[in-house]
């Protein structure tokens, strides 16, 4: 096989309440992922930004988000980029939210704001 798979190490298949960290993927993907998953409101990081881009894929439920000095309901089917540098955080709504976050990077690199 030219390609590789990587299992999530909790091992679910139900696709609720995880969330997984993905760096230095195998292939030199040159990206670092987060896949989160959750029922519960207010979830989310505080303040923070990246010397590189982070791309949110939005699947299910929604979330408000701030980036630099704007605040927006981002929900699913939504894909977002927030350029480099840019503080941004963002908490999930009362239906929870999952979410595919890329960064541009092949480790996380994050500078907490707050």
């Amino acid at each position: 096989m030219d390609a590789f798979a990587i299992d999530r190490s909790d091992g679910r298949e139900d696709g609720e309440d995880w969330a997984e960290n993905y760096e230095e993927l195998p292939g030199s993907a040159n990206i670092s992922i987060i896949l989160e998953s959750t029922t519960k409101a207010g979830v989310g990081p505080r303040l923070h930004k990246h010397p590189y881009a982070e791309t949110f894929i939005i699947r299910r439920g929604w979330a408000t988000f701030t980036v630099g000095s704007e605040e927006f309901r981002g929900h699913a089917g939504q894909i977002l980029v927030v350029p480099a540098d840019t503080p941004h955080k963002f908490s999930t709504g009362p239906d929870g939210y999952e979410g595919v976050h890329i960064h541009a990077n092949v480790r996380f690199v994050t500078e907490w704001l707050e």
